[in-house]
Order: structure tokens, then sequence, then C-alpha cells
């Protein structure tokens, strides 16, 4: 029974502390210009969501609730997409039957040095012109389930309302979660 309870413990303390960031890191401006493959571009003109998503995290799966409650709300706003960012095979439909039929999903897992994403999950939000608007955490709950800090519906209201002034603290910008697969540590 102790170790069933050092396990817990483990992981309870573990996803508690910040992600460790990669040597080499580079960090990502806001407004830097976001070159996405074709396939993931707006075709409507709509800011575009990219989800950083790991089926293996514990992290990633506890989001799911949460991400899809956006897609419902902004769905008709934003375009969101799904980058899935793992060292199994799955296909777009098996991660697809987690999330909303319909969202269009990349393994292409050079999108997050590109955006400046070392964990899941991770948002990073392109403006219309897909220049980088947010980077960041869904919000403070590692179940993702604290409305209070709702960072990743912050950004969405501030992008469609042109607001380029947000400014999120620490916990909204500091990633927590799981390290992406291959990163240095």
């Amino acid at each position: 029974m102790s170790t069933v309870g050092a396990i817990f413990w483990y992981n309870e303390v573990r996803y508690q502390l910040p992600t460790p960031v990669p040597e080499g890191y580079q960090p990502i401006k806001n407004g830097t210009p976001i070159n996405l493959p074709t396939a993931l571009v707006s075709k409507t003109g709509k800011p575009v969501f990219l989800h950083f998503f790991n089926p293996d995290c514990p992290c990633s799966r506890f989001n799911i609730k949460q991400f899809n409650a956006l897609v419902k709300q902004y769905g008709s706003q934003v375009d969101f997409r799904i980058i899935a960012v793992t060292k199994k095979t799955y296909t777009a439909d098996e991660i697809r039957e987690k999330f909303q039929p319909d969202i269009p999903v990349s393994f292409d897992q050079s999108l997050a040095a590109l955006c400046g994403v070392y964990s899941t999950p991770q948002v990073a939000l392109l403006d219309a012109a897909h220049r980088l608007y947010y980077r960041g955490n869904y919000n403070r709950s590692r179940y993702c389930t604290d409305e209070r800090t709702s960072y990743a519906r912050i950004a969405i209201d501030g992008v469609l309302q042109n607001n380029n002034h947000l400014s999120f603290n620490k916990y909204a910008l500091v990633s927590y979660g799981c390290s992406l697969p291959g990163c240095p540590k």
C-alpha cells in the first residue's frame, strides 16, 4: 500500500511543479509570425488556436473537456487545430475520437518549437494574420478546472476584441504538464 501512496504522491508533486525548461530553449515573442503548414492555415481569416496534445500525458487527458468546451463556445469565431506530439504512433482519427470529429490534426512536432511550446497541454493562439498572440496554459489548475484563471478563454476573448495589451501572470506563461517527447532536459 505504501508503494501506491508513493507513486500517487510523486505524480501529484511532479505535475504541480513547472515543466523543466529544455536546454537551449528560445522563447517566442508575441507578435512573431508563425508559418503554418498549408493544411493548418485558416481559410476563413479567423484566429487559429493550436492545441498541443500528447495522448500519453495525464495532464493532456484531463484537458480534453476544457478544450472541447472552448471549441463549443468559440468554434464559429476561431479555427481550432490539434497538434499531437507523441513518440507513439496514432492516427488522426484516433486523436479526433477524443475531441470534435472535424478538427484538423497535425503530427508536425516542429510547430512546438515555432510557437515556443515545450510541454503539453499548451495553447498557441495566433491572430488572423498568423502572428503569435498567446502561448501558455489553459488555466492555473493542472486538471484545467479553475475557471477563475481561464487563461485560454481570456486570450481568445482578447484576440477577438483586438486587445493587444493583455498581460498574464507567471502561471499562465510558465509551462506545467508533461515535457514534449524528445525535449532535452
